[in-house]
């Protein structure tokens, strides 16, 4: 089934008119939660690890999703490839906080990247991430709240959880911003 649903680079785009991309989509429940409510969306989603992408792919039989392409490698070559002002939507939920502070500089949500946001983002489109690790959040809402490319803030959470945030939200509080583009 992946050969079917995989992303091309550069991706083909032309099937809808809007575009969500989801970066790190776990086990992918947020991802086919929304294909499945929105069919006349289509979604990206990037994910190099093989489960994940093995139950996204049986989400997808499952649902009969015709509207999901996926990206089984480093989200980065599909950001790089991806069409100027071509996405509605791009979310980041829950991504690996590398809390030591020596470690900062791999985690994903830089402001290099959010320069590539900015640019694969359609004007008036949005960016949504959450964590459940303090510093992280408190880190990313920092460096999309400098910039100029985006307006937002804390929000609250949206109804579609996933596997990893009910198993943790007991002991980790997560946290939700969503950043409109300019």
């Amino acid at each position: 089934m992946l050969p079917r649903v995989r992303a091309t680079v550069p991706p083909d785009l032309t099937d809808f008119d809007s575009w969500e991309l989801e970066i790190g989509f776990g086990g992918g429940e947020h991802l086919a939660a929304r294909a499945a409510a929105h069919r006349d969306v289509g979604f990206l989603g990037a994910e190099p690890f093989l489960n994940g992408v093995s139950m996204l792919l049986q989400a997808i039989d499952r649902e009969s999703l015709t509207n999901v392409r996926i990206w089984p490698e480093d989200a980065r070559l599909l950001l790089d490839a991806l069409p100027d002002a071509s996405m509605s939507r791009i979310y980041l939920l829950f991504p690996d906080p590398w809390p030591k502070r020596r470690h900062e500089k791999r985690r994903f949500l830089q402001t290099e990247m959010l320069d590539v946001f900015a640019r694969v983002l359609k004007s008036g489109g949005e960016l949504r991430f959450a964590s459940d690790h303090p510093d992280l959040m408190d880190w990313m809402l920092a460096r999309a709240d400098a910039h100029a490319a985006f307006t937002g803030g804390l929000v609250e959470a949206e109804a579609i959880g996933t596997r990893y945030e009910r198993k943790n939200l007991a002991r980790h509080p997560a946290r939700y911003a969503a950043y409109r583009r300019f």
